[in-house]
């Protein structure tokens, strides 16, 4: 190591990058989550495919779960976001707009923000393929790409 160097810029290398805009690290569609008073995120029932009997088909419940990163330049600061759920063809089935405060974090180290984003009785028209984006700032930083099939029940003999 070269002298002078400041130790807490070598602490993580993804943090030289990280500190210039926000990141979604980590983003999920699940049947349960939560956090837990320490700040760890628990998600269960991970998914990426839905299994409809009948079409059109209401899903009950998913859980759209996300973890953004943020370096100094953006602590203390409020941030767009918007949700969208696409079909393939790009067509808007829903979309949800927010803003995100962005907390003081600790010197050296990105602040770590976790979303549970809960979505009921969402309806799809047709099988196919769908997408959550989740945009900040009106910039896309992540997809959560899914599918829906059409899988009737086996008549019973």
């Amino acid at each position: 190591m070269e002298r002078g160097t400041d130790i807490r810029k070598l602490h993580d290398y993804r943090t030289r990058d990280i500190l210039t805009h926000m990141e979604v690290t980590l983003a999920v569609l699940a049947d349960y989550a939560n956090v837990t008073k320490e700040g760890k995120l628990n998600v269960m029932g991970l998914f990426t495919h839905i299994n409809a009997r009948v079409l059109p088909w209401v899903h009950p419940q998913m859980l759209l779960v996300w973890e953004a990163e943020a370096g100094p330049a953006e602590w203390e600061t409020r941030k767009d976001v918007e949700i969208k759920l696409l079909d393939e063809a790009a067509n808007q089935i829903l979309s949800i707009r927010g803003n995100l405060e962005v907390p003081r974090g600790e010197p050296g180290r990105p602040v770590r923000i976790n979303s549970i984003m809960g979505f009921n009785n969402v309806k799809f028209d047709a099988e196919g393929d769908y997408v959550f984006s989740i945009l900040i700032g009106g910039e896309t930083k992540k997809n959560v790409p899914f599918r829906v099939s059409h899988t009737p029940p086996v008549a019973k003999t």
